[in-house]
């Protein structure tokens, strides 16, 4: 999601389509941890292996009904943060509410966001943030954020102004929204009207260029492998990496690594900027309209034809580390 003060209104496709080569061996390193994606299996998170820590896990069981945990989610309501931006930034026309029409357990141990469109043509949607906000790797060590996702299974004209996001912001924002994007905003997932292609982000540094090449951010793109993006489960990890020199942030889709930033690409004064600061919070929601459908579609979403009810489903979401300064599991 883009949470730059001003909506983005155009996106430069070239830059978002990269997708960088030499993944194999960084895909490699995701499966040697013992993380492998599980989007074949049943549902749930995949066991921790040896060595890791599990910081979050949130598997979403309960009743069908019920709103997700507020021990471990925040909903947004509304239109922006209190003194933030309008339209979240994003362009995006939606209203988020707690209202379980929108967001609540589906009792199959999976979270449904659902947009929906009232009379008045009002789309109202979800967002949710976790409490927690210290997601970082320990010292020398590694940090894994990862999501089982079902996106919307809707497309063509149908799915204009749909755009689902799984991403990560750096604490500070919190507190300090002028402070965007130099705190670090981590694009995990984000798809839009429906696409067969997901993308992964990094914004960092100045509001404009930069080195994250703001406000497009550092971007690569890639299909969903064997199964269509829309309407199939597929595992979606991040990794932020210290244990290899220089440090790397990884994206990967079902295991596979589509994208790579290392911080020998990031002047150290901009690194230091979106890592040194006390962790991210993590957030899932599903808005409509904005810059970027609106770019990808090249008109401005949602149209007459977008069909509300679309929703995004979520497996789990899970976090874990690993470094020689674990104390020890735990779940929150």
């Amino acid at each position: 999601m883009r949470s730059s003060q001003r909506p983005v209104v155009a996106v430069n496709r070239a830059l978002r389509s990269r997708v960088v080569g030499a993944v194999a061996l960084t895909g490699a390193l995701l499966a040697s941890d013992g993380l492998a994606s599980c989007n074949e299996n049943d549902g749930g998170a995949p066991p921790t292996p040896p060595g890791w820590t599990v910081e979050f896990l949130d598997d979403f069981e309960g009743p069908a009904g019920a709103l997700p945990s507020s021990e471990r989610w925040r909903l947004s309501l509304g239109t922006s943060y209190p003194d933030g931006p309008p339209n979240w930034g994003t362009g995006e026309v939606t209203v988020y509410t707690d209202d379980p029409a929108n967001v609540s357990l589906n009792g199959e141990g999976q979270l449904e966001i659902t947009p929906l469109r009232d009379r008045a043509g009002e789309w109202t949607s979800a967002r949710l943030e976790t409490n927690r906000q210290d997601f970082r790797p320990p010292p020398g060590g590694a940090l894994r954020i990862e999501s089982r996702l079902q996106l919307p299974d809707v497309t063509g004209a149908a799915a204009l102004g749909y755009w689902p996001a799984f991403w990560a912001l750096g604490e500070p924002y919190r507190e300090d929204i002028d402070g965007f994007p130099a705190m670090g905003e981590i694009d995990i997932m984000e798809n839009a009207n429906g696409l067969d292609e997901v993308w992964g982000v990094l914004h960092c540094g100045p509001a404009e260029g930069g080195p994250c090449e703001q406000p497009d951010g550092l971007s690569a793109s890639t299909d969903c492998p064997d199964e269509p993006c829309a309407g199939s489960f597929h595992t979606f990890t991040f990794e932020w990496d210290t244990r290899v020199g220089p440090a790397e942030l990884r994206w990967a889709v079902d295991g596979e690594v589509f994208h790579t930033v290392s911080e020998a690409d990031i002047p150290a004064d901009v690194w230091q900027q979106f890592t040194g600061h006390e962790g991210y919070f993590l957030l899932l929601n599903l808005a409509i309209g904005g810059g970027f459908p609106d770019a990808m579609a090249q008109t401005t979403t949602p149209t007459s034809q977008t069909q509300p009810g679309h929703p995004l489903i979520v497996d789990y979401v899970a976090v874990w580390t690993t470094g020689a300064q674990q104390t020890g599991a735990q779940q929150t």
